[in-house]
């Protein structure tokens, strides 16, 4: 039996995955990324390899970067960028998916899905962190509460505050300004959750979804941003059967499969 690897190097996040000659996940890991993405790349692969049974590196036939820090996979054949994997990984999880929504650490993509699983368009938003998984994380952290926390807390709003500033920065300003003025926690984080909304409608359209949408990156398990995209977007949340964290490397690896099955 062959194996095929993809590790994607993200900038919060550094997830890995082998899959077997039939495409079944064998092992899949993610992690809290490194200040050195090589030392980041090297844990997470340690920890696949090790579910999966194999010594090395080497023992996989091929095996492909992603991510953030895609030329820092010191044992990659070769690397791919983020926006193709995501799409492969998407393709090979639910191939009836032809728009998708990426919110990584530091930017959002929004990403169209052609029939064989390559990137047909996408738009990116990369010059502001607004949006993005680390601005989810400065939430929560003005709410004094976890991630997993927070991100169900706008579904027991009764109505929506509207959060203005468009800058994390300000953003969080704000926020804990109305905090302190006893606003209800939940009506602010409904506020949060659909100013984020907002800023995917344009990548939504840009990625030209229809009827529905999948979101990857691990800002797709927050459950009260999922429901704010439904409500702006009127599009569907296409649920995903594979953690939508894992996309990345999934798709890296779905690649590496391809290449390397007849090496």
């Amino acid at each position: 039996m062959k194996y095929f690897g993809g590790c994607d190097v993200g900038s919060t996040y550094t997830k890995a995955v082998i899959i077997d000659e039939t495409g079944k996940i064998v092992s899949s890991t993610t992690i809290r990324s490194r200040i050195r993405s090589e030392e980041s790349a090297k844990s997470a692969m340690q920890n696949v390899l090790d579910e999966a049974g194999l010594k090395s590196s080497e023992e996989l036939t091929y095996l492909i970067g992603t991510g953030y820090g895609r030329n820092k996979v010191p044992f990659a054949d070769e690397n791919i960028s983020e926006i193709s994997c995501h799409a492969m990984g998407v393709h090979v999880t639910d191939p009836t998916v032809k728009a998708v929504i990426d919110i990584g650490g530091q930017d959002v993509k929004g990403i169209a899905v052609d029939t064989d699983g390559t990137v047909k368009n996408f738009a990116m938003n990369d010059k502001c962190a607004a949006g993005t998984g680390r601005f989810f994380e400065a939430m929560a952290r003005s709410f004094e509460m976890e991630l997993p926390e927070f991100s169900k807390l706008s579904l027991k709003a009764k109505n929506v505050i509207p959060i203005t500033a468009q800058c994390t920065v300000f953003a969080e300003s704000e926020v804990i300004s109305l905090v302190g003025e006893g606003k209800p926690m939940e009506e602010i984080a409904a506020g949060i959750q659909m100013a984020v909304a907002k800023r995917c409608f344009v990548m939504a359209k840009k990625a030209g979804a229809v009827d529905g949408i999948a979101l990857t990156g691990g800002c797709a398990k927050n459950d009260g941003l999922k429901a704010a995209i439904e409500k702006v977007l009127k599009l569907k949340v296409i649920e995903l059967k594979t953690d939508p964290q894992l996309m990345g490397a999934l798709g890296a690896a779905e690649y590496a499969r391809q290449k390397g099955l007849h090496k």
